[in-house]
């Protein structure tokens, strides 16, 4: 029996594909690393059809350079996934991507990845809530930066809004970051090289945690996948591993 799908990518604006991306935040329901991308205008969007209907979307970002040359999202509605393998490599051709970048929890685009690239790798390590923990470190305080700045007089440098201040001195300093979809947030921080390895990180992560919930985000964060120190935070902070960031290059066949 004859095949007589026809495929057919279309280049849009954002606002096009917007309805569907709505679908895929809805069903990943995880932190999307490269949400910005979006927002900030560093990213093509293109619609995929299946007989003249719209049945998902990609979207192409850069790496490394100014060219949108990396897959970083392909979404396809429910009752069309099966089609990807087939309609995939026409948003390959239609975008002239030369990578492709996932989170390995975002399936569809990860099963893309091992079909069609090669030197596959990952870079970072994808963080999601697991736990309320009870961390304490004596005669350390959770501080805003307006109260520290009020009750001691210092300014802090960072432009991190929380800090850890043992004796009057800041010794670690954190925020969470709003790059990512709603209602996740990125949490950071950083542990003065003189008070490491004391329980500070961890117990900021704790605190940091607090705050993001009460401003009505959700917390999540990344680290290097090298950065053992970091991994090792942030799961003692309630954290826990929820993916990795992968990305190869597209095979020279495909």
């Amino acid at each position: 029996m004859p095949d007589t799908m026809h495929f057919n990518i279309i280049k849009v604006t954002l606002q096009e594909i917007l309805p569907y991306r709505d679908l895929f935040l809805h069903e990943i329901n995880r932190q999307i690393r490269y949400n910005a991308c979006h927002e900030r205008g560093w990213s093509d969007s293109y619609l995929l059809y299946a007989n003249d209907a719209v049945i998902g979307y990609g979207s192409v970002k850069g790496q490394e350079t100014a060219d949108r040359d990396t897959i970083f999202e392909f979404y396809l509605l429910q009752g069309y996934q099966h089609l990807a393998s087939r309609i995939f490599p026409y948003l390959l051709a239609a975008s002239g991507a030369k990578f492709i970048e996932t989170q390995s929890n975002a399936m569809l685009l990860t099963t893309m990845l091992y079909e069609y690239a090669t030197g596959i790798r990952a870079d970072a390590i994808l963080f999601e809530e697991d736990q309320t923990t009870c961390l304490a470190v004596p005669e350390v305080n959770f501080r805003s930066k307006e109260d520290y700045e009020s009750t001691f007089g210092k300014k802090v440098e960072d432009g991190s809004n929380y800090v850890l201040e043992l004796g009057g001195e800041v010794v670690a300093s954190g925020d969470f970051l709003l790059h990512y979809n709603k209602p996740f947030a990125d949490l950071y921080m950083e542990v003065s090289e003189a008070h490491r390895q004391k329980g500070l990180g961890s117990f900021l992560i704790q605190e940091l945690k607090k705050v993001c919930y009460q401003a009505g985000r959700v917390p999540a964060a990344r680290c290097s996948i090298q950065n053992k120190a970091s991994k090792a935070t942030l799961l003692k902070g309630g954290l826990r591993v929820a993916g990795c960031m992968l990305i190869g290059e597209i095979k020279k066949s495909s």
